[in-house]
């Protein structure tokens, strides 16, 4: 059973469930939260950090490797998102940030085999269009659950991806992605045809 109270992570970044993220640790706060995680075998929660304050929903960190230690007390670790939370209560009287938190279930969903359809070949076309490659993380992956796959991979817009966080089903998941999709896919061709120019003969800017 996870803890009601669980320490806090700020940072620029939206963690997903089943997300890989390196974080390097060299505040004295985090050094010491994750010596207690680690200890323990506890999760720390992840927050996106914005210039208006903290969003009030993420992703429990699960630490499943260090990767390396420094003399000094630094350290690389490799964290897997686990569980999403709403924060209901924050604590700030000490250096390190906690909050009451309660965890975030689905609701029962099924997305239609259309959207689903329309999901795979959008993220097939951005993914090759953002690293010239055809994905592969998909195969093995549940049919029915691959939103927090291709939102974790791709390099979206971080409200973006704390709507995905948020949403509770994976059927409005999967739509959101597929209108986000929809609508960025032409601005990822336009920049690769500009590069493809740019890298030939000279002239394709003229």
């Amino acid at each position: 059973m996870r803890p009601e109270r669980i320490p806090l992570f700020p940072l620029n970044v939206v963690l997903l469930p089943g997300a890989e993220l390196p974080l390097h640790i060299f505040e004295p706060r985090y050094r010491e939260m994750v010596k207690r995680c680690l200890e323990d075998k506890l999760e720390f929660g992840m927050l996106l950090s914005l210039p208006k304050g903290l969003a009030r929903v993420g992703c429990t960190a699960e630490i499943v490797e260090v990767l390396k230690r420094e003399e000094d007390g630094r350290m690389d670790i490799l964290t897997v998102g686990r569980a999403p939370f709403r924060v209901l209560e924050m604590f700030t009287d000490a250096p390190l940030v906690e909050g009451r938190v309660v965890y975030l279930e689905d609701q029962p969903s099924v997305a239609g085999d259309s959207v689903r359809r329309d999901l795979v070949e959008l993220y097939e076309t951005c993914h090759t269009l953002v690293f010239g490659d055809y994905p592969k993380n998909l195969n093995g992956q549940p049919a029915e659950n691959p939103s927090y796959v291709i939102a974790g991979t791709l390099p979206m817009e971080l409200p973006w991806k704390q709507q995905i966080l948020e949403l509770r089903s994976e059927a409005d998941r999967q739509q959101r992605l597929v209108s986000y999709l929809r609508e960025w896919a032409p601005h990822l061709q336009k920049a690769a045809t500009v590069r493809s120019r740019a890298g030939g003969n000279g002239h394709g800017l003229n």
